[in-house]
């Protein structure tokens, strides 16, 4: 007889909940420690840190198994609300911070996040989900594209000498009549990796 799993209840952050998705963060984000600079990485972590309690995401979204949170992401309305920069013109929802614990990778966790995220931003009236990333995180961008997210290169940036990829995912039929495809696939498709 296999292990019973409990289920993953897909939620909104609560104030309580601050230091565990702090921990699932920087356990996540740590396996790039090894591909950066010193002094790079330290700043790097010091952000994620202060994401989780930093205000300005219009949610907090996290994945809960028997009671530990073992996924997370931060939603913000626009590149100005994300990143304080307007010029990247981005006025739907962006994904920032996607995390989940190397304990359930492969589960379908991240994919369960972004369909929340996809759902709550249709519900908005958004055409698009965004969210930006770079070549070090070739296993996520892999989940991405087979997701659906395609490049939006107009709304790429430089973090320093780091390409920023920008990729977005129609989650509005509107979107899907510009020729891009609609938002569907199941949770038991591949998930769980990180995202900047």
């Amino acid at each position: 007889m296999g292990q019973i799993t409990a289920p993953i209840i897909i939620r909104d952050a609560r104030e309580e909940d601050r230091e565990q998705i702090q921990k699932l963060v920087v356990e996540a984000y740590s396996q790039y420690e090894a591909t950066m600079a010193p002094e790079r990485w330290r700043l790097y972590l010091e952000s994620i840190k202060e994401s989780v309690y930093k205000e300005g995401p219009y949610a907090r979204i996290i994945a809960e198994q028997a009671g530990d949170i073992v996924g997370s992401l931060l939603v913000f309305l626009d590149s100005e609300t994300a990143y304080g920069r307007d010029d990247l013109s981005i006025k739907d929802p962006i994904i920032r911070l996607l995390a989940t614990s190397p304990q359930v990778r492969g589960q379908g966790v991240a994919t369960r996040l972004i369909n929340e995220t996809a759902a709550r931003a249709r519900s908005l009236g958004a055409e698009y989900i965004y969210l930006h990333t770079s070549d070090m995180m070739a296993p996520a961008i892999r989940l991405y594209e087979h997701l659906g997210f395609k490049r939006a290169r107009e709304q790429e940036m430089y973090n320093g000498d780091v390409l920023v990829k920008c990729y977005r995912l129609a989650v509005n039929p509107a979107a899907e009549q510009t020729g891009h495809s609609e938002f569907r696939f199941s949770s038991s498709q591949a998930g769980g990796l990180s995202s900047s």
